[in-house]
């Protein structure tokens, strides 16, 4: 099984963040490499930017660890095993660390995974600035 792993410090208070991750159907809003999803707190679908399509059920979705797990079991791809866990952790100040890992199986898909993990991770920030300066206005 191949582990990666991606995380990113924000200014912005853990309490939006969680927000934003445990709406488990609007995930493709903040998620670059995704061009749609939908869900429901046990299951979602992804549509990638190629087309494709991942099947996921929701593991754990817990409002108080503010942690999201969710595990592909369909689609298009060939994943034989898939474990992803999102941990939005307050480091008080309105700081939030993210923490984004994955368990993938086959290795080979690792790479596209991580891109597209990576990416989203990174621009987070900027999703949860621009929700939050159009809140306001």
């Amino acid at each position: 099984m191949t582990t990666l792993r991606s995380h990113i410090v924000l200014d912005i208070p853990a309490a939006r963040v969680w927000e934003v991750v445990r709406d488990v159907a609007r995930v493709a809003s903040w998620f670059p490499a995704m061009a749609s999803s939908s869900g429901d707190e046990k299951h979602r679908t992804v549509v990638l930017g190629d087309g494709s399509t991942l099947e996921e059920d929701i593991v754990t979705r817990d409002d108080v660890l503010c942690r999201l797990q969710y595990r592909a079991v369909g689609g298009d791809l060939a994943v034989e095993s898939h474990l992803g866990t999102v941990d939005v952790l307050d480091l008080g100040s309105d700081r939030t660390v993210v923490v984004y890992g994955t368990e993938i199986e086959p290795a080979e898909l690792a790479p596209a995974f991580e891109a597209a993990i990576s990416e989203a991770v990174a621009g987070l920030g900027g999703f949860l600035d621009r929700k939050i300066a159009t809140a306001h206005s």
